[in-house]
């Protein structure tokens, strides 16, 4: 079943209402907020790189508090166990058995606070659950929900104390993006609300947890013609075969592009994706999934040049391909 262009249309009269909620609580940073939503919907998470107090708390409250979930925040540090996230198995000496104890990752959004400051690890631990929404404990698997979306932030890598994460825990994250400070208007209404410390829990939900779940659902009946399928193909195929990249876009971060275009495209009103959506959504979907070569990196190269490349010598499609 394909989406009709009314559901389409109302699809994106409720992510713009969402994004404008958001808005009210994180100022000027709508195409910030869409980039978020549009993971949520797409069931992914976001990777956040950005320096201390920038607003990535805040965020993860006010999209927590627009959609009626739960939200979490986790510091990560180098002394943080896998379990102080996932949960842990206690024995109850009245009932004569183990009993779990859920962990901070049982929330609708999780902030996962300086995520490379924790050992590789406790970062693995993640690794499950933001693949299938669930985690095992003893032998005994944990559903966490839906929605559920990762909120991850680290800092520069240049900072001390960090460990890079590694790129099999960077293609979990379906988009990377950065806050940043604000432009000089929006600071201006940041210091005159100051007297409000934490502005999301004013925020008025827009819809149920059940709805996003019901919108994520919708979102993958967005028509997407082969053409734009062969056209993804070939842009992740040209990364991997760039000289200047040791690793480039895998078989999931193709599949991560779709899912999100699908978002992109229903929340601009369209029940079909077109190659524009690719194009916009790439540096924010590919960018992180590409690994350079040391020497390439050392001479100057880097990830957005590659993509920048990339997408310059792949024609976009003018025309539907014919049905085989």
């Amino acid at each position: 079943m394909t989406m009709t262009t009314e559901e389409a249309q109302w699809f994106a009269a409720t992510f713009e209402t969402l994004v404008a909620n958001v808005g009210k609580a994180v100022l000027g940073k709508s195409r910030v907020i869409q980039l978020v939503l549009t993971a949520m919907l797409a069931e992914g998470h976001v990777l956040l790189e950005d320096a201390p107090g920038t607003g990535k708390t805040m965020l993860a409250k006010a999209l927590a508090a627009t959609v009626q979930g739960t939200n979490q925040r986790i510091q990560f540090t180098p002394d943080l166990l896998p379990s102080d996230v996932t949960g842990v198995s206690i024995y109850d000496q009245d009932s004569h058995r183990f009993e779990f104890h859920k962990g901070p990752i049982f929330a609708s959004i999780v902030l996962a606070d300086e995520i490379n400051r924790a050992s590789p690890k406790t970062q693995s631990a993640l690794l499950e659950v933001m693949e299938e929404s669930r985690i095992t404990v003893d032998g005994v698997g944990h559903a966490v929900g839906r929605p559920f979306m990762v909120i991850a932030t680290q800092n520069p890598i240049e900072q001390a104390g960090t460990y890079r994460l590694p790129e099999a825990q960077l293609d979990r994250f379906l988009i990377k993006t950065s806050i940043g400070y604000p432009d000089l208007a929006s600071a201006e209404l940041i210091l005159a609300s100051s007297a409000s410390r934490n502005p999301a829990a004013a925020l008025t939900p827009m819809i149920t947890t059940d709805a996003v779940a019901a919108m994520a659902d919708l979102a993958t009946t967005v028509h997407t013609d082969s053409s734009v399928l062969r056209y993804t193909a070939e842009l992740a195929q040209e990364t991997r075969n760039s000289s200047d990249a040791r690793l480039g876009v895998s078989v999931r971060g193709a599949l991560a592009m779709i899912r999100s275009a699908k978002v992109w495209a229903a929340a601009q009103g369209r029940p079909y994706v077109t190659p524009d959506d690719i194009k916009d959504l790439a540096p924010s979907v590919w960018t992180h999934r590409i690994v350079l070569d040391p020497e390439a990196e050392f001479a100057g190269m880097t990830a957005e040049k590659v993509l920048s490349r990339v997408m310059g010598s792949v024609a976009a499609p003018q025309t539907r391909r014919p049905a085989a």
